[in-house]
């Protein structure tokens, strides 16, 4: 077996000095930037302490308003979930160059990034300055946003799909459609449910925080009650926040096990 030679290997080295050179540059400029401070963040502690404390203890008072705002932070994220994954599948398909010509899968790879490239929070402002305040509003922005990513994600499934079953059923003269069901779809069918599966968890959090602009859920009463200085109310809704959270993450990994 060749050894490197003596050239190659100095040149290795110049590059990986370069590229530790060029890091601390960059973490410098985004230190200077950004003026990150650790003497500001430690001064900043007690005021840190004096608002935690102001959760303590946590208001059970608002569990009716807790239990309405949950089961509607799941509708959000479940509905808006299941319209990008019809969305999705859709244009995931015309996205795969596997399954449909360059003039097709193209523009709609495009349209993805485009819908992937738009801030979620403005989304939920422009939604809900047209729509008004609600769920709805929320829904909407969960599915558009999240077709962008899930629709990629779908793309590259079918693309990724093994090519032999696909030229089998073009060589028996199927049709394009029947080419999907019987040649993709069984192939990625377990992909799909994957993805789909993380995408729902993402959205959850995510519903949560369209609250904060009027779009429902949630994270509606959370600002609502720290506008009005209500800690206490709001560190019971933190609370049922983090256990719906990892409770929905736990359910989807099991999920997604079970789909190996």
């Amino acid at each position: 077996m060749a050894t490197p030679r003596p050239q190659a290997r100095h040149r290795d080295g110049l590059g990986h000095a370069a590229g530790f050179v060029v890091l601390i540059l960059l973490i410098v400029w985004a230190w200077r930037g950004t003026e990150f401070e650790p003497a500001k963040l430690a001064s900043a502690l007690p005021r840190l302490a004096e608002f935690l404390g102001r959760m303590v203890p946590p208001d059970l008072s608002v569990a009716e308003t807790v239990a309405v705002s949950t089961v509607e932070t799941l509708q959000i994220a479940f509905l808006g979930t299941v319209l990008s994954a019809v969305a999705s599948l859709f244009l995931g398909l015309l996205a795969a160059s596997n399954l449909t010509p360059p003039w097709v899968h193209q523009p709609v790879k495009w349209l993805l990034a485009a819908l992937r490239g738009i801030p979620v929070i403005l989304l939920a402002l422009i939604f809900v300055s047209t729509i008004g305040l609600g769920p709805l509003p929320g829904v909407i922005t969960i599915a558009v946003h999240a077709t962008g990513m899930l629709g990629k994600f779908y793309a590259e499934a079918f693309e990724n799909a093994r090519p032999g079953p696909l030229e089998a059923l073009e060589g028996v003269g199927a049709t394009w459609a029947q080419k999907i069901r019987f040649g993709a779809l069984t192939q990625v069918a377990p992909d799909l449910a994957r993805d789909t599966l993380f995408r729902f968890e993402l959205n959850l959090r995510e519903s949560l925080i369209l609250g904060l602009v009027g779009a429902g859920g949630i994270g509606f009463y959370i600002q609502l009650y720290i506008r009005a200085f209500q800690y206490d109310k709001v560190a019971t809704l933190t609370a049922v926040v983090l256990v719906m959270v990892i409770a929905v993450e736990q359910l989807s990994v099991w999920i997604r096990r079970r789909l190996r």
